[in-house]
């Protein structure tokens, strides 16, 4: 994605999207540094032998937060960091180490008086399983945030 200047970003429009990946082959390590930087250390993230013995997962898995965090680009990509109104998810399966995650936006209204869009979010891993859906309120570049141009 390339970054433009508002001015230069084309409208934005009801069945607009856009994807990106967000991580490939996540690691147990890039999972206890999130656990550290959120101070969340329940042992299901950071703890195999807890997670398989105790818990009966597979592994130890990432934080919802993590996935949330990491699927929040595609909206600030597009529309700009300072663009997020509102973002709010839902995890739907674990995201376990050696993931590969791609994150799918898609403009679902748009409201050309406030200057605000709608977004869909879809999260999937290489199995094209979803791991987490939401919605995100965005300021469209016209209302002063910056965008980016289609792919």
């Amino acid at each position: 994605m390339t970054a433009v200047s508002p001015a230069a970003a084309t409208a934005v429009a009801v069945g607009q999207s856009r994807e990106l990946v967000l991580v490939r082959d996540l690691t147990r390590t890039r999972i206890v540094q999130y656990a550290g930087a959120s101070g969340d250390f329940n042992p299901v993230h950071t703890d195999e032998r807890f997670a398989v013995e105790a818990a009966g997962y597979p592994s130890v898995f990432a934080h919802g937060m993590l996935t949330m965090g990491m699927a929040g680009r595609v909206i600030t990509e597009w529309f700009g960091p300072e663009s997020p109104l509102r973002y709010e998810a839902r995890f739907r399966t674990p995201v376990f180490p050696g993931a590969t995650l791609t994150a799918r936006a898609e403009v679902e209204s748009v409201d050309g008086s406030a200057g605000t869009a709608a977004v869909a979010l879809t999260v999937t891993d290489r199995h094209g399983a979803v791991v987490m859906t939401g919605t995100a309120v965005v300021r469209t570049p016209a209302a002063g945030g910056a965008g980016a141009e289609d792919k």
